[in-house]
């Protein structure tokens, strides 16, 4: 727990630099096809130290999670063959059993599966990118990740701009109880994609 609240409160320095925002930008981006730390420790971070700033971040993450989200796809439209082995190696929650299994319904629920993965801990990028290996309507994934990944990432905002600045005092006192309660959300995420099918 030590290794993540010394995390956290490098997160939080982001909030009183000018590179906070570009930062966030760049991580939303990354982690929507890639990368495989989430956004929203450093949305937290930037909403902590600016609230009145908090619908702009929320803005920012959003717009470049799913230009991220679109960068998946095409990840995967384009590129699936050459980078698979890749992604099944080194990408939490890529599994050859997973895509196996995704396939068979990706064309009746390809929207709900986005759209679940946009919103909820479920990793969003395996499904950006399994939208462009099965060729998902793009209109459609674009409407499924731009609705969740805006829902996500305004909720956090409205919270910030709901409870103002006591909600950091909350984050601080709990903080090691909500850290356990997010890993269990992401583990539950990787399990829910491995037995939803």
């Amino acid at each position: 727990m030590k290794f993540l609240k010394k995390l956290y409160d490098w997160v939080l320095h982001w909030a009183e630099t000018p590179y906070g925002p570009l930062a966030l930008f760049l991580l939303a981006l990354a982690e929507s096809s890639f990368f495989p730390i989430p956004p929203d420790p450093l949305l937290i971070a930037l909403c902590l130290g600016a609230i009145k700033k908090s619908w702009k971040f929320a803005l920012y993450t959003s717009a470049a999670s799913v230009t991220g989200g679109i960068l998946g796809y095409l990840i995967g439209f384009n590129l699936w063959p050459v980078v698979d082995t890749f992604f099944f190696k080194y990408i939490p929650g890529f599994t050859p059993e997973v895509f196996k299994a995704v396939m068979g319904n990706f064309d009746n629920y390809g929207f709900l599966y986005v759209f679940m993965a946009g919103f909820t801990p479920i990793p969003y990028k395996v499904f950006t990118v399994a939208s462009g290996v099965f060729q998902l309507n793009f209109p459609l994934f674009l409407l499924a990740s731009a609705l969740s990944r805006s829902l996500r990432f305004f909720a956090v905002a409205a919270l910030f701009r709901k409870f103002g600045p006591g909600i950091k005092d909350f984050i601080d006192k709990y903080f090691n109880w909500l850290a356990i309660l997010f890993m269990i959300l992401l583990l539950g995420g990787f399990l829910v994609i491995k037995f939803m099918l």
